[in-house]
This record gives structure tokens, C-alpha cells and sequence, in this order.
């Protein structure tokens, strides 16, 4: 009996499945695992899928109100952003030309700029203009192929402006098609105003910051967001980490945590112990927290975008990761400091060049796995019976050329929960 579905996809040359590994993400040398089908066929109906397979099968037992033939075509999940900083009002263009001229990173953050320069301009901004700016970053990155993206707080540094963020974040996630995940970071740097005195501000961010967040996440109607901190010299000690991280947890707010992007201050370690989501970053983690990172649940998220904007040389130890059977993910760190990229193909790029990942193994990092470094592996990453549809015909007909191009767009159309994006 033929079955009637709302869309039907068929006569791609690959359609890369990137299934779940065990239920989980795709570690160590299983990383990579495409379960390619040649001249395969995708059946959605609603927002889900309800079968994947060989076109000669799938066109013979549905018959759909739209079909999309892909030939010459492939086709993969929807790229997963699992760590941006999306929210935000104006650039630091200058800070770019004063990295040029050999300022450091945490150089300009001392003199006052740096994380605090947006901060200054989110406070001044009003809600309407952080979702009409965040608005058309969205918009470019679902042309790019992004349907699936976590936007963190941290440009507020204050109750009211980190709730004004969140705010922010659950207004797009209410009414842009992709698919938003909040995380709540208060402890993204010291305000000027509690210069000298972190301790304090650890204390607000403990005692007022937290329950208030909770506490509008629950009228919202929303889950508790993800809780993240910068674990870094000259910001928060391993010390004050743990203790921002414990006080979310009681909140029921999934860890993440920045760490080892400066210095091995041991925030990696943390992460394991307190048995956080994810661990991002991680360019100077030494080889014993790699190895006990392997041995966890905990996800390393890589960020090439963010070496590669400083121009710095070294990017996450993406091989010794995957030895130790460790779980990575990728993402773009989009911010408008050091990684104004919203692009997850380019991220691929940057991480098959300079993290030595294979085009397969980049594409299950961006996919599957960043899906499960934000709580959404059993509903994105995939393209698997029951998940949502959220798809991705190339212009090209082999994934390779994903990670094999960059400074263009490889994605011709864009199928998110659904519904149809063309782009030509």
C-alpha cells in the first residue's frame, strides 16, 4: 500500500545518515561513520522523518505532495552549532587592526576591551535591537546550513541585562525556523565595575543571577538553559568555576564550561568532574585531562574559527582527543570579537587543514555529535527514523566538498523541521 508523506526526497547520489553511536555521539575511531546510502531517498511527513533508504524503494511505497529529485546532488543532516555568542549589538573592527599590530587577546580585554566593549553597547541596547541584529545572523547562517544552534548570554554582566539576553534568545527561538538552545553565561568575563573584586561578583552571579535566570526560564515555559563560564586566567579560577557550575547545577542547568583556550588552568578536569555537557575550547589541555576527557561523557567542542581569527597557530589537539576515545565536536564560536564567523562549512574547513580531521570525521563532528554537546541528539544531528527532518541538499555530489571549499556556500537547499529553504 503506497503511504502519502508531505515530502519526498530522492535520487541523491549520497545520503550520509551520521547515525548515533550506542544512543550517544560518535567517539574515538567511530567518529566519522556516515552510513552512506548511494542514490538514496528521504521520506518526511509532518516535521519528521519516517524513512530513509534507496530511491527505487521509496518511490515505489510513498507518494508525497512534494518531491525534490537530488540527483547529482548529496545529502546530509543539518549542521549543529553547539557554541555561539550570537546576541549582540556593533562590532570590535578595532580591536582586529590592534591584534595586527601585536596586541594580545587578554592585552586588550585588561585595557578594557575585549568582552567589555560589547557589554557596554548590549546594556545600552534595548531588547528589539538585540533580535533585530541576531535576526539576520540567523538568517545567513540557515543559508549556510546551520539549523540547529546554541546563542549563550554574557554580554550583560548584570541581572537585568543577561536577563534582557535571554529574553532576546527565547523571542528568536519563538519565531526564527532554526532551532535555538539558550545557555546562561553570566561568568563570561569581570564587569569594570567589580575590577579587583571577583570574588564579589562570583557572589551575584551565585546568589542573584542564577535564581533569577531560573526563575524566568520556568515563567517562560522554557527548560533551565545550559550554565557556562570562562575558566581562564585573568577571569575565573578553576576554584570559582567549580562554584558557579555547582550553584547551576542546583538550578537543573546542564554544565559547559570555556576552558584551556590561554592556559591549562585545569577547567577541562572540572568539566569531567562535575560530568558537564561539553568542555570547549581546549587548545592547551594537557595529555592527562585529554586522556580523562576520553574516559567521560563530557564533549570537546573545538572552536577553529577562534585560533584562526586570532592568528594564532595552535587549534584543539583534535587527533589525541580521538585516540583516547574521547567524543569532539565543532563549532564556529561566532562572537563579534575574535570569531565573527557564521559559517559551520568553514569551520569544517579550518578543521580538516588545521586540526587534521578527515572530511568524514568533520561532518559527524558538525552534525551528530555538536547535536549531543547541546542536549539534542535524540531530536537533530541525524537522519534517522523519528528525528527531525532537518536536511541539507548540496550543490556539490559528494559530502567531501563541504570541508573541500570554503569562502562560498556548498548548500543549495535547506529542509528544516520540514519545511523547504531553496536557495540558488
Amino acid at each position: 500500500m503506497v503511504k502519502a508523506v508531505d515530502l519526498l526526497v530522492h535520487s541523491a547520489t549520497q545520503v550520509c545518515t551520521i547515525p548515533a553511536q550506542d544512543g550517544g555521539p560518535q567517539r574515538g575511531s567511530q567518529l566519522g561513520s556516515l552510513g552512506v546510502i548511494e542514490d538514496g531517498a528521504i521520506a518526511a511527513d509532518g516535521r519528521k522523518i519516517v524513512d530513509v533508504g534507496p530511491t527505487s524503494r521509496l518511490r515505489m511505497e510513498y507518494e508525497a505532495r512534494q518531491r525534490i529529485d537530488a540527483s547529482n546532488r548529496a545529502v546530509v543532516p543539518g549542521l549543529v552549532d553547539p557554541h555561539t555568542h550570537l546576541v549582540w549589538i556593533g562590532d570590535r573592527a578595532v580591536e582586529f587592526e590592534l591584534r595586527l599590530a601585536g596586541a594580545s587577546y587578554m592585552d586588550i580585554m585588561a585595557a578594557g576591551g575585549g568582552i567589555n566593549s560589547t557589554v557596554k553597547q548590549v546594556r545600552n541596547a534595548n531588547v528589539e535591537q538585540l533580535v533585530s541584529e541576531t535576526r539576520s545572523r540567523l538568517d545567513r547562517m540557515l543559508h549556510l546550513g546551520t539549523t540547529t544552534v546554541e546563542i549563550k548570554t554574557g554580554y550583560g554582566l548584570d541581572t537585568a541585562t543577561e536577563l534582557k539576553q535571554l529574553d532576546a534568545i527565547y523571542r528568536l527561538a519563538e519565531s526564527h525556523p532554526v532551532t535555538i538552545v539558550a545557555t546562561f553565561l553570566g561568568a563570561h568575563a569581570v564587569p569594570p565595575e567589580y575590577q579587583g573584586r571577583t570574588d564579589d561578583f562570583v557572589e551575584i552571579i551565585v546568589n542573584e543571577m542564577i535564581p533569577a535566570v531560573a526563575d524566568f526560564a520556568r515563567q517562560r515555559g522554557k527548560p533551565p538553559p545550559f550554565i557556562d563560564v570562562f575558566c581562564e586566567e585573568g577571569v575565573f579560577d578553576v576554584a570559582q568555576s567549580r562554584r558557579i557550575l555547582e550553584a547551576g547545577l542546583n538550578h537543573d542547568m546542564p554544565a559547559k564550561i570555556h576552558a584551556d583556550e590561554f592556559a591549562a588552568l585545569g577547567g577541562t578536569r572540572l568539566a569531567v568532574d562535575l560530568g558537564a555537557v561539553s568542555a570547549d575550547h581546549l587548545v592547551k589541555t594537557p595529555e592527562d585531562d585529554i586522556q580523562a576527557l576520553g574516559s567521560s561523557n563530557t564533549i570537546a567542542v573545538g572552536l577553529p574559527a577562534t585560533p584562526f581569527g586570532l592568528g594564532h597557530d595552535e587549534f584543539t589537539p583534535a587527533r589525541a582527543i580521538i585516540k583516547t576515545r574521547g567524543a569532539l565536536a565543532l563549532a564556529t564560536d561566532c562572537n563579534p570579537g575574535t570569531a565573527w564567523c557564521e559559517s559551520m562549512q568553514f569551520v569544517m574547513a579550518l578543521a580538516c587543514r588545521y586540526m587534521r580531521l578527515s572530511p568524514a570525521e568533520a561532518l559527524a563532528a558538525a552534525t551528530i555529535n555538536a547535536a549531543f554537546a547541546v542536549g539534542q541528539g535524540e531530536r537533530v544531528g541525524s537522519l534517522e527514523v523519528g528525528k527531525q527532518a532537518d536536511l541539507l541538499i548540496l550543490d556539490a555530489p559528494d559530502y567531501r566538498h563541504l570541508a573541500y571549499r570554503f569562502g562560498g556556500n556548498v548548500v543549495r537547499t535547506v529542509v528544516k523541521g520540514g519545511r523547504v529553504f531553496e536557495f540558488s
